[in-house]
């Protein structure tokens, strides 16, 4: 085999496999589903969720309301005159849509020094670890996807100064979020011993 051959099929190998890691679940509304195609996925949250005693479906439903578990997910675009593309809105990426600043700070605090927000495994863990600052800042539950989205969405001291009570559209978004936790919880509940099982025992 040529050499040039060699390296046109080695860049076509990366592109394919680079390309298969970042596509999102084919049945985002579904945990199970989503787990039983991206094993990984069930590993990566269930330590989050223990390390920061989280649910996994809460941070999961967070997670499926800021990116639709797109690992390179930006916020649009503002764009003048209608076709000229101007800057973003915010720094936001990833699949857990965090800041910069808001990511050094999660690096820092956890110990994650190379984390990345498109890789799976470190955004869900910053998911519940913003979460475990929200708790302990807040009186809000763990279980509570509705009011910890908020403190997501707003920040731990834009909760707490109420920033959200008026903005109509964004609580109507964390009932939403709050919703799809519930239907996680319960499927999750229907699976975890399946996806907990030796790969040659599942069914």
């Amino acid at each position: 085999m040529g050499l040039k051959l060699y390296l046109v099929l080695m860049m076509t190998l990366f592109y394919v496999l680079y390309g298969c890691v970042s596509m999102p679940p084919r049945q985002p509304e579904n945990i199970c589903e989503i787990f039983k195609e991206k094993s990984s996925w069930h590993l990566a949250a269930k330590k989050s969720a223990a390390r920061w005693n989280v649910p996994l479906s809460v941070s999961m439903a967070i997670m499926y309301q800021e990116s639709s578990f797109q690992a390179r997910a930006k916020p649009k675009r503002k764009y003048w005159l209608g076709f000229i593309p101007g800057p973003r809105p915010s720094t936001a990426y990833g699949y857990a849509q965090a800041l910069n600043g808001t990511w050094e700070s999660y690096r820092q605090a956890s110990g994650r020094f190379g984390a990345d927000r498109d890789d799976f495994d470190d955004a869900i863990d910053f998911v519940a670890w913003y979460s475990r600052d929200a708790l302990n800042a807040t009186k809000l539950k763990a279980n509570d996807a509705r009011g910890l989205y908020l403190a997501y969405h707003e920040g731990v001291g834009g909760y707490r100064r109420g920033t959200h009570k008026n903005k109509k559209w964004l609580l109507k978004t964390a009932s939403e979020v709050q919703a799809r936790a519930v239907r996680y919880q319960k499927q999750y509940q229907g699976c975890q011993k399946q996806l907990d099982a030796p790969w040659w025992a599942r069914g």
